[in-house]
Formats: structure tokens, sequence, C-alpha cells
């Protein structure tokens, strides 16, 4: 189905909501605007409401006859990724231009830098998630992208027995994102996942009794 967005009202542009860093630039300028209640917005035939990351209702701000939407609650509602930096106060809307790999802050305890356990076909991946517990068992761990990617990039290996069952979840929304199934002579599977607006992963699989799972966290990534 096309996007496309219905506003009614007078032109419309775009803001972005940000944190309180984003005020010590010095190309502001001080203006009198007003928070328009007016203003309805329908995406795709059906009315919506603007909302920031923690779900409170926001209004669109009309100055001097333009109209600005909140571009965070913009892109969620047309399931963009945003992200702001403020560094370089530049907004990024959808894929980034260079991927983030999932090593950061990433928690397991199947996490490790054990170069015995990175090392996949002669490759030391020099961070990865390896389960090889030696039982029948259900593998998994979290992700946490909080809205910013637009895509995973997610690289897995069956070793020793295929993966009859894998997939990737929207944590809150209980939501399959992407089924798997994964052989062992796949090598290293990428496995893409659309994620734009998700906030938590849940990623899972079945793993056989002489099985385990492979994934390098260094060259898995969000973008």
């Amino acid at each position: 189905m096309k996007k496309k967005w219905i506003i009614f009202g007078t032109t419309a542009a775009l803001m972005l909501t940000a944190g309180t860093g984003v005020y010590a630039g010095t190309q502001l300028q001080e203006i009198k605007a007003y928070l328009n209640g007016n203003i309805q917005l329908k995406y795709n035939g059906m009315p919506v409401q603007a909302r920031d990351e923690k779900g409170n209702a926001v209004l669109p701000i009309t100055y001097n006859g333009t109209t600005y939407l909140p571009v965070r609650a913009v892109a969620d509602v047309m399931g963009v990724a945003v992200s702001y930096d403020s560094k370089t106060s530049t907004v990024e809307l959808g894929e980034k231009a260079e991927g983030v790999a999932i090593a950061k802050g990433f928690d397991s305890m199947y996490y490790t830098k054990d170069p015995a356990q990175t090392t996949y076909q002669g490759k030391d991946y020099k961070e990865a998630y390896f389960d090889n517990a030696g039982s029948a068992r259900s593998s998994s761990f979290m992700l946490f992208p909080k809205g910013k990617y637009q895509k995973l990039y997610l690289q897995v290996a069956a070793v020793g027995e295929n993966i009859d069952n894998f997939f990737v979840e929207d944590s809150d929304k209980n939501v399959k994102l992407k089924t798997e199934s994964i052989a062992v002579k796949d090598g290293l599977k990428t496995i893409e996942v659309d994620i734009a607006g998700v906030s938590e992963l849940f990623v899972y699989a079945d793993v056989k009794k002489s099985g385990a799972m492979f994934v390098p966290l260094t060259t898995s990534y969000y973008k």
C-alpha cells in the first residue's frame, strides 16, 4: 500500500522533538508559535494521533502560516526509523549510512570473547553469541534498537545440527517479524529484518542436543 499523509489545515513542515541538548546550538531563533489542536492527521485514510516516545499525545505547532509536525511522531506512524545526532545537529530518517554493530551493550550468558568460541570457519569475529550448552534447548537473547533503525542484519550459523525453528519478534507487540530455518550447510546466514519503530527484539531458536548456535556480534548490525 502506498504511504500517504493527509493533513487538514495549513501548509505543513516537520519538526523534531529532541532532548534539551539540542537547545545549546547557536542557530536558534526565538519565535512566538501556537499549539494547534484543530489540525487532524490521517495516514492511508485512517485518523492517527501523533505521540512522543513516552506515548503522550503531541500537537502540531502553527507559526507564521505554516504548521510543523513532530518528526519522531510522524516517523513512528509511517514506520520510518528516526534518530538525532546532537554532536552534528543532524536528523536522520530511514536506514543509516553506516551500520551499527549489535555488539554494543549486548548482554547474555552466552556472550563470549574467547577466540576458541568466536572463531567460525577460520575467521575470528572477536565477539559472539555462542550457545553450545549440549542439550536440547531454547536459545534466546534480547536486542534493544530503541526505534532508531530501519533494518537488522543478523548473521546466524547452525553448528552440528540444523536449526528448524528460528524467529525474531517485536517484544513489545509479541509479533514475529521474521521466521527462518537455518541449515548447517548454509554457513553464516544473513537474516534481514524490518525493525522500523521497534524498541525491543526477542531472538529465539530451538537448538538440538548435539547442535549449537553461533551469532557474530561484530558483523551483525542495525542500519
